[in-house]
């Protein structure tokens, strides 16, 4: 069955890329790049080893013993990039240095499990490799295919940085377990010298956002929602709910069965695509609402796809982040990334 949207009071939120034809450099081009991210990666040392130090925690070399632990289980805290490499691939040692050098780079935001497929082929075979090297990542224990092949360094950084803000979206923000420690010792201070009278959970202006949703007075469900906020700030139902007014906004006054034609006509249309997905969702069906957009995001770039990812991710908010069909279109989105 399909998620339907609710009708008055939202329940609470709970909480590929494929590059094509390795470049093949020869020998002595590999080396002089080996021998320019060593020097600096000591340069980088000398400049800040506690830093440094910091981030080498970001690389681990992975068997089978720890996989679990070090990159299914951590993948719940950090994003983690798994390089399937081999001594014996020319495609490994020209990318795993530069996986290498982005990971010391990134300080903790993402980590770095180096697995020899050579030593360690049940893993390969866990992952059903093709290629050597093969670059994977795990979010929530969730396998995103990445890239098989060396690619330059801005391209693999680019590739990266979408994983990071993907795993945010995910609830995944990187921070360490210590740095998580401090977070909450400081937010229990915060909370304690902030907390105030608490509002009941039955709050009156529900009631008066579920009456004007009825009439249809999109301002005043819109003033009821707002209302609840300055009392109960971050208040996750009418947070929802405003989701749910700018959606009813958005598509008032079009006609439903010319947008969904529009969109079906042409995908790369992401105006048309945000509006058929409107309507999709409003019709209770989110998976189909879900599936457009992720099809508009495999053939759009740069601003177009980012409109088109934040739509999705306010329409993931307003179902429930732990609706089933949430979940699935989370990996689908984040496949479609790459």
């Amino acid at each position: 069955m399909s998620s339907q949207v609710p009708p008055n009071r939202p329940a609470a939120n709970p909480a590929g890329l494929s590059a094509r034809g390795a470049v093949d450099l020869a020998a002595l081009a590999q080396a002089r790049e080996q021998q320019k991210l060593a020097a600096e990666r000591a340069e980088q040392r000398a400049a800040d080893p506690e830093a440094f130090a910091a981030a080498a925690g970001s690389i681990v070399d992975v068997t089978v013993e720890d996989f679990q632990a070090e990159v299914i289980d951590r993948s719940f805290e950090v994003p983690v990039v798994v390089d399937l490499w081999a001594a014996s691939s020319p495609g490994s040692q020209q990318l795993s240095p530069i996986l290498e050098k982005l990971a010391h780079e990134g300080a903790g935001k993402w980590v770095l499990a180096k697995v020899n497929v050579e030593a360690e082929p049940s893993i390969a075979q866990a992952f059903q490799i093709q290629a050597i090297p093969t670059v994977v990542a795990l979010i929530k224990g969730q396998p995103v295919p990445l890239f098989q092949t060396a690619m330059p360094e801005a391209q693999i950084k680019a590739v990266i940085d979408e994983l990071i803000n993907v795993a945010a979206e995910n609830g995944v923000s990187g921070a360490t377990k210590a740095d998580a420690a401090d977070g909450d010792a400081a937010e229990v201070g915060a909370d304690a010298a902030a907390a105030g009278p608490q509002q009941p959970a039955d709050d009156p202006g529900f009631d008066a956002a579920f009456e004007a949703f009825e009439a249809g007075d999109w301002d005043a469900v819109e003033a009821a929602y707002t209302d609840i906020l300055t009392r109960t700030p971050d208040d996750p139902d009418a947070t929802a709910g405003l989701t749910r007014v700018a959606l009813m906004r958005r598509t008032s006054g079009h006609d439903q069965a010319a947008a969904l034609a529009a969109a079906d006509a042409d995908p790369g249309d992401v105006a048309a695509a945000l509006l058929a997905a409107d309507f999709t969702l409003q019709d209770g069906d989110a998976r189909g609402a879900f599936s457009r957009l992720i099809a508009t995001v495999k053939v759009t770039s740069g601003d177009e796809r980012k409109a088109t990812r934040e739509h999705l991710v306010s329409l993931f908010e307003l179902v429930g982040t732990q609706d089933p069909d949430v979940t699935a279109a989370r990996t689908a989105l984040a496949n479609a990334l790459y």
